[in-house]
């Protein structure tokens, strides 16, 4: 496609600042910065997504499952918090968290 724009002259001297700072032709730089800042195609951004999931996945299952590490985790919050009103009260566990 071909694709005429009219810049301002102070986009058009930061456009071609940065074409000679790469070494680049200023249609290169030009492509580079609409390849970079506009949205991917849905299917790569549902691909990026999914192996975003699996890599968490992996991540959980080599993750050691100590319980007691949990229990100070949930603690250690409860502690740093202003307010006195505890997030993880030991009463409500098994219910709400």
């Amino acid at each position: 496609m071909t694709f005429q724009l009219t810049l301002p002259a102070h986009l058009e001297e930061r456009l071609r600042r940065e074409a000679e700072r790469q070494g680049l032709p200023p249609d290169a730089v030009t492509l580079q910065l609409l390849d970079q800042h506009l949205p991917k195609d849905l299917e790569d951004r549902r691909a990026a997504a999914i192996a975003m999931l699996h890599q968490w996945m992996e991540e959980d299952a080599n993750a050691s499952a100590d319980p007691e590490e949990a229990e100070q985790f949930f603690r250690d919050l409860d502690t740093a918090r202003t307010s006195n009103r505890p997030l993880f009260p030991p009463e409500k566990k098994g219910i709400s968290w």
